[in-house]
């Protein structure tokens, strides 16, 4: 056999494909590493001044601090809170800001001199979110005691109440971008509450979101309103009676936040996995994932994606700014660089010689590693030996396990372990039980743990105390593996049962009950069971 008609082995069947490179993906990764600031409690609410996005106001524990994107700096400190303040929010001008707080009161501060404008009395229980309206007049109390209530600003009285309109905390609320008597609001209870200001009847239209709703907010068109709670981000079209979009469980834990991003052409959802998702609002798919240290809890977005602030259940908060200046349109000067690219290779010249298409002797290659050069020569021993040093066997193991896929498919292995010192031996035994668990390097191992039992059973020697202690291990892992598979089985089963069912529902309704009387009486079988298992052993 010529060295030339020899292929090298090939060891990268193991490796994972690369991740899909996306315009979205490219933008996001220009956020910057993460700079951490430390507060002493719970991040509550993280919210962007409109009229400077260098300043972003933090609300934790019994202040609200109101920091500098460039400095990581408190510029102002509002602390006239007696007990734990919450929501801190700008007006849509920036000069005002209004927080609730333990007490059931909601303070208006002067962004300027951080004085108290106004102080609103009126609830009984905290008050964990406020909002104002979009004529900047009025402003929105959402309170634990179920009522949500209208401020007049001006002259510092309640416009409007509505009570108990929830049957549990309300502790989310949006008010309409364009017109300021229509908001929502929604409660612990799971119900969304659609208002309209200048209607007699309180509530327009009650929804149901299916899990504590824990955020909200319109589009800027207003046309459309996103609520977050449990595992879901779940959108609303106002215009066609609030029907329901679409439903996103993107998050396996509660979202908690919900922000707008890119001039509302992306949705930000924050939640207790620790997990950020961006999605586009055009087609409502996921486009990227920020992750974090800790359970995220509160989320800023700078006005033209200059920064994404995110507040952690451990009082972390979490500064990533734009590498580069970011503006609304870089998106689609992205998309538009990588057309123009592809355009331009298109375009491009064919400057190249003709090409030769006879038939000549291959190009010698970059040679052959020494495992395959004993390989091209069947010392299938010295083969297994070369990959099987230390060094090789904790950082490249699926070299080792390539060796070995090939010594199986020639039928060689077991000569290769055959008249072998314990050690080796050992050695070989210890790395198929570190490695069996992994799906890549399973089906190659399993067979490798039968060859080596049957070379094992084959020696006349007596065995050294050493190798009895590793083929007990192997033992072992091989009955662990066995019984995941096995468990594994019995809970594919009970899932497809209970789709089985749940897809059946109709059916079922009208269906007879079945009666246990009648029903034959199932007795475990060992044999059965013992079937199950050794089908699992031999697969």
């Amino acid at each position: 056999m010529q060295n030339n008609n020899f292929l090298p082995l090939n060891t990268r069947r193991f490796q994972q494909r690369a991740q899909v490179e996306t315009p979205d993906t490219v933008y996001w990764n220009r956020l910057a590493k993460p700079e951490l600031v430390k507060e002493h409690n719970t991040i509550d609410y993280v919210d962007f001044s409109p009229s400077d996005p260098d300043n972003f106001a933090v609300t934790c524990s019994v202040r609200v601090q109101i920091y500098n994107l460039v400095t990581k700096l408190v510029v102002k400190n509002l602390s006239r809170f007696q007990k734990t303040a919450y929501g801190a929010t700008f007006r849509q001008d920036g000069r005002l800001l209004a927080a609730g707080d333990e007490e059931g009161h909601v303070k208006l501060f002067d962004t300027t001199s951080r004085n108290i404008l106004r102080l609103f009395k009126g609830h009984t229980a905290p008050v964990h979110r406020t909002q104002f309206t979009a004529d900047k007049l009025q402003l929105a109390s959402f309170g634990d005691d179920k009522a949500i209530r209208l401020w007049d600003v001006a002259n510092e009285k309640v416009v409007q109440t509505y009570g108990d309109v929830h049957t549990d905390y309300i502790r989310a609320g949006a008010m309409h971008p364009q017109t300021s008597h229509m908001f929502v609001s929604g409660g612990y209870d799971g119900k969304i509450n659609l208002y309209d200001t200048r209607a007699e009847t309180a509530v327009q239209r009650t929804l149901d979101h299916g899990a504590p709703v824990e955020s909200m907010l319109f589009l800027p068109h207003g046309s459309i309103f996103v609520s977050a709670g449990g595992s879901q981000v779940r959108v609303w079209d106002l215009i066609s009676g609030c029907r329901l979009l679409t439903m996103m469980s993107q998050h396996h834990k509660t979202v908690t936040c919900l922000r707008l991003g890119s001039d509302g052409r992306r949705l930000f959802s924050g939640g207790l996995d620790r997990h950020v998702k961006i999605y586009d609002v055009s087609t409502y798919k996921t486009v990227h994932t920020l992750t974090y240290p800790n359970a995220v809890v509160s989320l800023g977005v700078a006005s033209g994606d200059q920064a994404v602030v995110a507040g952690m259940v451990d009082g972390l908060v979490s500064i990533r700014r734009m590498i580069v200046d970011s503006k609304p349109s870089h998106l689609k000067k992205i998309r538009a660089d990588r057309a123009s690219k592809q355009f331009r290779e298109l375009r491009r010249p064919n400057n190249s010689q003709d090409v030769d298409h006879t038939v000549r002797e291959r190009a010698k290659g970059t040679g052959l590693q020494r495992y395959d050069v004993h390989l091209r020569g069947f010392n299938h021993k010295k083969a297994l030996d070369e990959v099987m040093a230390k060094a090789k066997m904790e950082k490249k193991p699926e070299l080792v396990v390539a060796v070995i896929t090939d010594l199986l498919h020639r039928r060689s292995l077991d000569k290769a372990l055959t008249d072998r010192p314990d050690a080796m031996l050992v050695r070989f035994i210890n790395f198929v039980c570190t490695h069996l668990g992994e799906v890549r390097f399973m089906r190659p191992l399993m067979m490798a743990a039968s060859t080596i039992l049957d070379v094992c059973e084959r020696q006349l020697v007596a065995y050294s105390q050493q190798l009895i202690v590793a083929l007990e291990r192997l033992a072992a892992a091989v009955r662990a593996e066995v019984k995941l598979t096995a468990e594994l089985m019995r809970l594919k089963g009970a899932m497809d049962m209970l789709i089985g069912v749940s897809m059946d529902n109709g059916e079922v309704a009208h269906r007879p009950a079945y009666s246990e009387a009648k029903a034959p009486k199932m007795q475990p079988s060992s044999a059965a069971e013992s079937y199950v298992v050794g089908k699992v052993q031999v697969e």
